[in-house]
């Protein structure tokens, strides 16, 4: 009985071999071939995300049906027209957490690196980029889900009037916002 399972065994094995066998030659190596398919793209013609800095007519390519801004430097998209409200920063993520825009949800209030990566201090106020894409965007402070390090009370925002992230926001104050989505946001508590 034991010797009749132990040639069962290697007649499988044996089956099994002679099957597959001609399979793993058919595949072939694993080395490309040649050149990706024109479908395809290479690493260098995938722009590697905050290493480069790109003309606003580069930059910036309006997205979902024109209520978002791609940032190429950046993988983030923006509201092309943030709201000119203002909303203290429990509301301002509240009303980021349920926007739909493009028939788009999945916004957030931006950090402060994603906010302040929008600043261009060579330019007059709104510290935007020349020929950026962006309308409603207001001379004032705008909010991040940033909270300041030593007081949770406190937020962390940029003023796009004198293009300076702004260290101490009452998180009880009244300032715009700006939503984004893509990246990740924190300290939304």
């Amino acid at each position: 009985m034991k010797i009749r399972k132990i040639f069962l065994s290697g007649v499988a094995a044996v089956a099994i071999t002679v099957l597959l066998l001609p399979v793993m030659i058919q595949a072939g190596s694993l080395e490309p071939s040649g050149a990706p398919a024109s479908t395809m793209k290479t690493l260098d013609e995938i722009p590697p995300t905050w290493s480069q800095i790109l003309p606003a007519s580069e930059r910036f390519e309006l997205v979902l049906g024109g209520d978002g801004v791609l940032d190429k430097e950046t993988g983030l998209v923006w509201e092309q027209s943030p709201s000119t409200s203002t909303y203290t920063w429990v509301n301002a993520q509240d009303n980021c957490a349920i926007l739909v825009l493009g028939n788009r949800m999945g916004w957030h209030l931006p950090t402060i690196e994603q906010l302040a990566s929008l600043v261009d201090n060579t330019q007059p106020a709104p510290k935007l980029s020349s020929g950026h894409p962006f309308v409603n965007v207001q001379s004032a402070n705008y909010w991040s889900a940033t909270t300041r390090t030593n007081s949770t009370t406190d937020a962390r925002g940029v003023n796009f009037s004198t293009g300076a992230v702004v260290n101490v926001l009452g998180k009880t104050s009244s300032f715009n916002r700006w939503c984004v989505r893509g990246g990740q946001s924190h300290d939304i508590y």
